[in-house]
């Protein structure tokens, strides 16, 4: 949100959950991607319809309760660790609480993987997800702040400078 969920009001509920599986080369493997309806502000804001292309008819049609999205990623992760560019396991822990949720299993071993890139001389300040790929020059067509192609753009410039080090 434009405003950074600063106003009364405003929560960072979880309206799409993406990821992918690598392999030891950095290929995807697998890939999960759900819609999430909101549970408290339903009506999603023209700022994030044009931000992420999803939309609140396509919520409502697709879209499942937050507890049954979560249940499902944490099946899709198994005991794999997961990594996302930045801390994206506090946004569904803070969905965890502010549904007031219990009794769901854990979310495997969490890794932020901007040191990584920042240790591979990709300065991470100021980048997104989607903005990975472009950034190491790899291939990658996708939507900008879609989850499942955020994932694929981090799987992407991940490929390619470890690919870059092996070449070295």
């Amino acid at each position: 949100m434009a405003g950074h969920w600063l106003k009364p009001g405003e929560f960072k509920e979880v309206v799409q959950i993406g990821a992918v599986k690598l392999d030891r080369e950095f290929r995807i493997q697998n890939e999960f991607e759900i819609l999430v309806r909101p549970r408290i502000n339903p009506t999603l804001s023209d700022y994030f319809e044009n931000l992420t292309g999803i939309g609140t008819a396509l919520l409502a049609m697709k879209g499942v309760d937050f507890a049954d999205a979560y249940r499902r990623f944490v099946s899709f992760a198994g005991e794999t660790p997961i990594a996302a560019f930045g801390h994206d396991e506090w946004v569904l822990e803070d969905n965890i609480r502010l549904y007031g949720l219990t009794g769901l299993a854990p979310l495997p071993q969490f890794s932020d993987l901007r040191a990584w890139f920042a240790e591979r001389n990709v300065d991470p300040r100021g980048l997104h997800s989607c903005d990975i790929a472009a950034k190491v020059g790899a291939s990658f067509k996708g939507r900008a702040h879609n989850a499942l192609d955020d994932a694929r753009s981090i799987a992407a410039g991940m490929k390619v400078l470890v690919g870059r080090l092996q070449a070295a």
